[in-house]
């Protein structure tokens, strides 16, 4: 193991071309979830109530960002490959496809939001009030969803060319006006009426239409290889549609289920004894858990790129080689957030207007979240990233459809409601899966089956 962390520092090339990717996605992380934080601490002197509404209202977001995430996660794969390969024309058949795929998907997302958000709200909890705050939460910020789609697909893309700080810059200016706009219609200032949720939600909505617009202009007047007539994205040969199935639908699924499993794991927070406390527990626990994935997931994007580009140039040794110093950067990086979570972890508590009950339970779920955090981070790195990287995105399928609804799930149900435990121990219960999905991923990431070149199965 000494060995290995000898080797990795020691690879300048290897870590340079990690930190390009890794720092600024990473970044990006960062500022996204900084913004969430504090649209939550400003919702957050609304009341209770109104955290766990628009906590639950976010959830539809949160499935709805699993199918982007997957399609743009599958666009990154195939796109750091052909990358790898310079092939351009089936680049922009990937983003063409992609874009297709990605704003359809969205229209279902924003019908039901802006027509029956009272029925989608209670489908994650019982208590009237809150379905009455997050429905009108919901019907406004569910229009931003086609933007985000657009936003996420391309800047998944670029990020696999390489092409990752003018992302980021878009990122700083649409969180910036997020936040300038969230002060003016949440609270009232400068002459506009005070809308509390409804003025959140217009926040984000302008914040997406700046980013998507900014986004396009990028491509376009950087002229950069997405830069393209629409016709070009378009035109699908056999082999392409089959490995963009082949690699994508199984990504998305991934995502679909791990998604629906932790939705469920809402499902049972919004039943338990006390559920708006459970719920805010929880909806300010994930803004801080958001707040210390943001350097493991931009490892975790590094790697589907940097093994990505080096297995599409047709170099697996070197693949293998990246591979290994990937898990090791990742285990490194997530004993050091370890120790900072259980030194730290109850002072992030005291940002919140929240009862001693909430802060209490919001405490304790943070030690149990930093109990299982390397175990996590390196299943996290090898699913998303290494075998994402390599084209074997079934075995993260296979995974989470075992983990999340063979483990997490039923552990859920039986923690939160059959045995009426509190929060903390029924997040301890739903986190066994990461054992069983370390053992697995462990075998596989040794058996090199993953080490895949995908141009050598597209043709045309």
């Amino acid at each position: 193991m000494f060995q290995l962390i000898k080797d990795t520092f020691r690879d300048k090339e290897f870590i340079k071309k990690t930190a390009v990717i890794a720092l600024p996605v990473a970044l990006q992380s960062l500022l996204n979830t900084v913004v969430n934080m504090i649209d939550t601490m400003m919702i957050g002197t609304l009341g209770e109530v109104t955290i766990a509404a628009v906590g639950l209202a976010n959830k539809v977001f949160f499935v709805f960002g699993l199918l982007v995430f997957g399609i743009a996660s599958g666009a990154s794969v195939l796109g750091a490959q052909f990358w790898g390969n310079h092939d351009v024309k089936n680049i922009r058949r990937v983003l063409g496809l992609s874009l297709l795929i990605g704003l359809a998907g969205s229209l279902i997302f924003v019908l039901s939001g802006l027509f029956c958000p009272e029925f989608v709200m209670r489908i994650f909890t019982g208590s009237e009030e809150t379905i009455r705050i997050g429905a009108m939460y919901l019907a406004v910020v569910c229009i931003s969803y086609p933007l985000t789609a657009v936003t996420n697909i391309y800047t998944a893309i670029l990020r696999s060319m390489g092409i990752v700080n003018a992302p980021v810059l878009i990122s700083v200016i649409a969180i910036l006006i997020n936040v300038f706009f969230n002060y003016l219609l949440i609270f009232g200032k400068f002459g506009f009426a005070a809308m509390g949720v409804v003025g959140a939600a217009i926040a984000t909505l302008i914040a997406r239409v700046v980013e998507c617009v900014l986004i396009l202009a990028v491509v376009y007047l950087r002229k950069t290889a997405l830069a393209t007539r629409l016709p070009e994205l378009f035109g699908y040969s056999r082999d392409f549609l089959k490995e963009y199935c082949r690699t994508s639908l199984p990504v998305v699924g991934n995502e679909f289920v791990w998604g629906l499993g932790v939705t469920m794991y809402s499902l049972v927070y919004g039943r338990m004894i006390n559920s708006d406390s459970v719920v805010a527990t929880m909806t300010i626990f994930e803004t801080f858990q958001n707040l210390m994935q943001v350097m493991v997931m931009g490892l975790s994007s590094a790697a589907t790129v940097v093994v990505g580009n080096t297995l599409g140039s047709g170099n697996k040794e070197r693949g293998w080689d990246e591979g290994k110093k990937l898990i090791c950067l990742q285990v490194l990086v997530s004993l050091l957030f370890t120790v900072f979570i259980l030194l730290t972890g109850a002072q992030y508590v005291k940002f919140y207007s929240v009862s001693e009950t909430v802060s209490h339970a919001v405490t304790m779920v943070m030690v149990v979240y930093a109990i299982y955090l390397t175990s996590k981070n390196v299943n996290l790195m090898m699913i998303v990233g290494l075998f994402r990287g390599g084209g074997d995105t079934r075995i993260g399928l296979i995974m989470d459809l075992c983990g999340v609804w063979v483990i997490g799930v039923p552990m859920a149900v039986l923690g939160g409601l059959v045995l009426k435990l509190p929060i903390w121990w029924v997040y301890a219960m739903v986190n066994l899966e990461e054992v069983m999905k370390n053992i697995v991923c462990i075998r596989r990431f040794r058996s090199k089956k993953w080490l895949n070149n995908l141009n050598e199965r597209i043709s045309g």
